[in-house]
């Protein structure tokens, strides 16, 4: 179990009671918590097992349907991205975009048919498994572009968590496989973000601390009116 910051302590416990009263929470109410969650991995691993464990569901959103964005929706934000001049969208972005908009969306009960076979150590269906689901890997992975990483990178990234979360899903527990996935291929975008975007490399928990002097630096310069000074 992950040692839990005093600061974040409370907001935890709220989080916990809120999702219990409604048998459920969103991604944005643990954003709200977690500000930059890259900092916090293992303590959002703790809290995903114990809404796990607590059969509470965690959404994308309030009016969550657990469907992937249309492709060529996406392929129009991206060209707006790419109008703009954001170098992570590319050429070969689009052709991956066609590429897996040819692959089929799965129903409810195809999914649960493949997540049976993949608990039988079935290759081919945890193939089909992965490849019905890479639009949701895009669809998120456009979320953080900007952020230090190529949008191909992001995306590479994402699919390993998609990789992990087809390999942990339990689908005996009634979770949509989107619902579920949605915090494994986050996990691995914004730990990528954490570990590999930084010309040099500062570890994790230096992250927060750097964070912080900005933030109080920013603060200081408001109050002041000019730079502080280190004294």
């Amino acid at each position: 179990m992950a040692k839990v910051p005093k600061a974040l302590q409370t907001d935890i416990e709220l989080l916990l009671k809120k999702a219990r009263q409604n048998g459920f929470i969103t991604q944005d109410d643990i954003l709200d918590v977690f500000v930059e969650p890259e900092l916090y991995i293992e303590i959002l691993d703790d809290l995903y097992d114990t809404a796990i464990r607590e059969q509470i569901d965690i959404f994308e959103s309030v009016a969550d349907s657990g469907d992937t964005e249309d492709t060529d929706a996406l392929t129009r934000e991206l060209e707006q991205l790419s109008a703009l001049g954001n170098s992570g969208v590319s050429d070969p972005v689009r052709m991956y975009l066609k590429e897996i908009g040819r692959i089929p969306l799965l129903n409810r009960e195809e999914e649960i048919r493949l997540a049976q076979r993949v608990d039988n150590d079935d290759p081919i269906a945890k193939q089909k498994l992965i490849d019905a689901n890479l639009r949701l890997v895009v669809s998120i992975a456009k979320k953080y572009i900007g952020r230090g990483m190529t949008f191909l990178d992001l995306i590479q990234e994402g699919n390993k968590g998609l990789i992990r979360a087809v390999e942990k899903f339990d689908w005996t527990k009634g979770f949509k496989f989107s619902t579920y996935a949605t915090w494994w291929i986050r996990q691995a975008i914004t730990r990528s973000i954490a570990d590999q975007a930084r010309t040099i490399r500062i570890p994790v928990h230096m992250v927060e601390t750097i964070n912080k002097l900005m933030r109080t630096s920013r603060r200081l310069m408001q109050d002041l009116g000019r730079e502080p000074t280190p004294e």
